[in-house]
């Protein structure tokens, strides 16, 4: 049964829908991130087309996550859906541990780990409920991931409690308002008549997993109220520029066409304000 969900961040989903996790869980396990469209060929070839359609694609999140300086550090990923960014802490020399809440994830991380003879430590966990002692990491990152969780606000005091004092979290939500957001709404709402629902409620029922939440820069560092520091920026991601692999849904004569006209050159100008990535980096 399809559940229409409508909600403010911070709500605890499970109490709307006692299975919106498992749910959740089903999405990822059917297609983990960054998948779509990639043939099951060569395997090398499969990795490594993912990895760089990742980076050229969101070229910031080699600078946001910083492989490079985390050597020799313990670093907690919390969904590592493909493996590529969890790859590039282990050939930095993390000392990288990884979980995710789909066992697909951590079969296709382990089987890229051992393409490359690396030792990965991956698990299949609730990000809810890490297990892992308190103090235990020096750096926490989660790309794209804990607004996809029931409840966000449990995943960040999570990552807070398994930090060392002074460690830091580098994690990114979603954004709202964005364009993707807007985008989004027009499709599902504004054309289906039902302009009344917001771009939130968009992104809840159309936006990858269901439940997907967005958070303006004020609800974000209060979700991050906990830490001692938090820097927030924002940028465009591959739905606020039509970037990404087109589902099924979105296969039309007209997806494509506004695949195709979209006018990228005006959203690159505009900047990153309204884009669908909050970057936040906190500390301890």
């Amino acid at each position: 049964m399809s559940v229409s969900l409508d909600f403010a961040p911070g709500t605890e989903l499970d109490r709307v829908e006692p299975a919106l996790k498992r749910r959740v869980a089903a999405h990822w396990e059917a297609e983990p991130c960054g998948t779509r469209g990639h043939g099951c060929g060569d395997r090398r070839e499969f990795f490594r087309a993912i990895e760089d359609e990742r980076y050229t694609l969101e070229p910031f999140i080699r600078e946001f996550a910083g492989f490079g300086s985390a050597s020799g550090l313990r670093l907690l990923e919390i969904g590592v859906g493909a493996g590529s960014d969890y790859v590039n802490w282990l050939r930095a020399g993390a000392r990288a541990f990884g979980v995710d809440l789909t066992s697909a994830a951590v079969q296709l991380t382990r089987e890229r780990c051992s393409l490359e003879g690396l030792m990965p430590r991956l698990s299949r966990t609730d990000c809810e409920s890490l297990p892992f002692r308190d103090g235990t990491f020096d750096i926490a990152y989660s790309y794209g991931v804990i607004h996809h969780s029931p409840d966000t606000g449990k995943a960040v005091a999570e990552i807070h409690r398994v930090l060392k004092p002074g460690g830091v979290a580098k994690v990114m939500i979603y954004h709202a308002p964005s364009i993707t957001g807007l985008l989004l709404w027009m499709v599902h709402c504004l054309l289906k008549l039902r302009p009344w629902r917001s771009p939130r409620w968009a992104i809840a029922n159309f936006l990858e997993s269901p439940g997907t939440k967005a958070y303006s820069t004020r609800e974000a560092r209060e979700l991050f109220r906990s830490f001692s520091t938090v820097r927030i920026r924002t940028v465009l991601g591959t739905g606020d520029l039509l970037q990404m692999r087109r589902s099924e849904k979105y296969r039309s004569v007209w997806a494509r066409l506004a695949w195709r006209l979209y006018p990228r050159w005006a959203i690159r100008k505009a900047g990153g304000r309204l884009g669908l990535g909050l970057l936040i980096e906190a500390a301890k």
